[in-house]
């Protein structure tokens, strides 16, 4: 495991992701607010500057209806973690088509958040060569293992920054508490610290980046 800046660790996955061949499968993990959007797209744009076909998925267009978030109560901590997104609309449309050895035939969203609306998004094929660049939440939990152990993504990336950073970062962006253990952030606060101490994320990514400043253009 490497543990990186941002500008080096973005030079170290360009490197690692131009050397493979067939479909690539990248992972980009992180609290609220580490910066994973950002981050995924940032990749994205310099794989595409080499030459490579990229396809950019965000897990927040495959939530789950309100309903199904929120089954376990609006602020179980252990329901956030293990109810939020659609796991088999995600292996559906995305993890299995996308797979080294899968058809290529993949969509890229299932839901509308802001109108809180199941969509249905138009099917595509990608590229036998195409770089699958995802972001999201708990994308080294169980559910992106598999049973010989080992992940299911190809290289994957834990993007480390203080939750003092990341809270600050959302009541910016949101509007909500700066305080992580404020009650009115207990649901999202607790169930990202449940998810790390199960699982260690930092210990099963590829590399581990810190995102907690700003930084130079990649050259």
């Amino acid at each position: 495991m490497e543990r990186l800046s941002a500008v080096a660790g973005l030079k170290w996955l360009r490197a690692k992701i131009r050397a493979r061949t067939g479909r690539t499968l990248v992972g980009i993990d992180g609290v609220d607010g580490s910066g994973k959007t950002t981050f995924a797209d940032e990749l994205a744009e310099l794989l595409r500057e080499c030459g490579l076909s990229v396809i950019r998925i965000s897990m927040d267009d495959y939530l789950n209806p309100a309903e199904v978030r929120h089954a376990q109560g609006r602020t179980s901590a252990k329901g956030y973690v293990e109810d939020s997104y659609n796991q088999a609309r995600i292996s559906e449309d995305v993890l299995e088509p996308l797979a080294k050895d899968g058809s290529g035939r993949y969509r890229t969203a299932s839901y509308n958040f802001k109108d809180e609306c199941e969509v249905c998004s138009p099917w595509n094929v990608a590229p036998d060569d195409a770089v699958v660049v995802i972001d999201g939440m708990f994308l080294h939990g169980p559910k992106y293992w598999r049973a010989a152990g080992d992940k299911v993504w190809d290289i994957s990336v834990w993007l480390d920054v203080p939750f003092a950073e990341t809270y600050r970062r959302m009541a910016d962006r949101d509007g909500i508490p700066s305080d992580p253990e404020d009650p009115a952030n207990s649901r999202y606060y607790q169930g990202q610290l449940m998810y790390i101490e199960a699982c260690d994320p930092a210990s099963k990514a590829d590399v581990v980046i810190d995102n907690s400043g700003s930084h130079d253009p990649v050259d």
